[in-house]
């Protein structure tokens, strides 16, 4: 292990990176719980997505460990689990299984992308403010949803959205809990949301929101875990809507990936040879969440946290891959977290999504609208999808009124008539 893992080159210890594994894995372990969350809005019960994401963990932490030998923390990403619940599921319309299909044939992309030098090329070719409000965007989005789920909105006929009732208990509650996790995570404190969802569910639990009679300790539901294992739909393959969500995923799972990836391998680890290796890794693990029944993977900013306690090998990922996988274990006491209890993780997350706003260009109009106009349409349609089409189809018209034309890549220019079609075939078909 010692030579596999070139610790001494490292200069670190099992011991040393067994700490290492168990701080990301603590500040990382939530992630089980809020993507089941916000997959089970497409349809599937909670534990057979508790099991899948715990699973897809565990692979793709094994998948990074194994080939680029550097201590990231691989789980399905927050964020993109709303491109594929909210808009892959809900607005194009394809089932669950379908969804994984796509996933699959992203996945797919990806390696081919991330084994060639098309990702060089995707990079340079798409804007960068472009990139930077897709993020922010889907932070605004994810915002949105912890406020739905916190209840402080509501729907309304006549505004379509209002302020819910704060004198509710599910309110009050949330605003404890609320309180409760900014203290933890503005001071640091390691597992913080892990912290703050525990004592969360402990306070639902004292004020009667969650109901626990009748919980008892079973090993995990299996038997319906088979709904969601290897079911990959490919039926709806020959149409548009497929290849618009296929499209859109990959789309993120570059950009998001290769932010990360640079940020934590080039950034703090110092290891730029070991980012190529990193990507084939997460590109792999996101064939393994279709396959597994989750949404794709990303590279977390929480593994941040063990890499900054020391760690510097793939031993912590390997280490952090089994605690995923022994948390399935514990599904029955994971399944009762209430939404009240995960709406503030979900609000702090898109916080810290939109801290890229300040890398957008303020001064170039032609840039700064459809960047924009990016950021405010994925949660105003609630899509994604259509916030990343229209603001990919104002960008290249901006800069022609500009006369700017030459600025734009001839993908931007055939990535803007693609969608151009997608909104029109999705007319038709209305």
């Amino acid at each position: 292990m010692e030579r596999f893992f070139k610790l001494k080159e490292n200069n670190v210890t099992i011991k040393s990176e067994t700490i290492a594994a168990l701080t990301s894995f603590v500040a990382a372990v939530y992630i089980i719980i809020v993507n089941a969350s916000i997959l089970s809005d497409g349809g599937i019960s909670m534990e057979p997505l508790i099991i899948a994401t715990a699973i897809s963990s565990a692979v793709g932490c094994l998948l990074i460990a194994l080939i680029s030998n550097t201590p990231l923390i691989i789980m399905p990403g927050m964020g993109i689990n709303a491109l594929f619940t909210y808009t892959i599921v809900h607005t194009l319309g394809l089932n669950y299984c379908q969804a994984l299909a796509s996933v699959f044939v992203s996945g797919l992309i990806f390696v081919l992308i991330a084994t060639t030098p098309l990702s060089k090329f995707i990079i340079e070719a798409i804007p960068q403010n472009l990139k930077e409000s897709i993020t922010v965007g889907i932070g605004l989005f994810i915002t949105f949803v912890g406020f739905q789920k916190s209840k402080i909105i509501v729907s309304d006929s006549s505004t379509m959205l209002k302020l819910g009732d704060i004198t509710s208990i599910q309110v009050l509650a949330f605003i404890f809990i609320m309180i409760l996790t900014l203290i933890l995570f503005l001071k640091n404190i390691p597992g913080s949301f892990l912290i703050s969802i525990i004592v969360g569910t402990i306070f639902c639990i004292k004020l009667g929101i969650v109901e626990t009679q009748g919980i008892s300790y079973t090993m995990p539901n299996f038997n319906e875990y088979s709904n969601i294992l290897f079911k990959l739909d490919f039926s709806g393959i020959n149409t548009i809507k497929f290849w618009v969500g296929t499209f859109s995923l990959t789309l993120v799972l570059v950009f998001e990936n290769i932010g990360i990836l640079h940020s934590q391998v080039s950034g703090i680890l110092k290891k730029s040879d070991k980012t190529s290796n990193a990507m084939i890794a997460v590109s792999l693990s996101t064939i393994g969440c279709a396959l597994f029944g989750s949404s794709p993977s990303v590279s977390t900013v929480e593994g941040t946290a063990g890499i900054t306690a020391g760690g510097r090998t793939g031993l912590v990922s390997l280490i952090s891959g089994i605690l995923f996988l022994l948390s399935i274990f514990f599904i029955p006491f994971i399944s009762i977290i209430p939404d009240v209890a995960l709406a503030p993780i979900l609000i702090i997350i898109g916080c810290l999504m939109s801290q890229n706003l300040k890398n957008l260009n303020f001064n170039d109009l032609s840039e700064l609208f459809p960047s924009f106009m990016t950021i405010i349409l994925i949660p105003l349609t609630y899509s994604i999808v259509d916030g990343i089409a229209l603001g990919f189809i104002l960008y290249p018209i901006c800069k022609l009124c500009y006369k700017k034309g030459k600025e734009v890549s001839i993908l931007m220019y055939f990535t803007s008539f693609i969608f151009l079609l997608y909104f029109g075939l999705n007319s038709v078909i209305k």
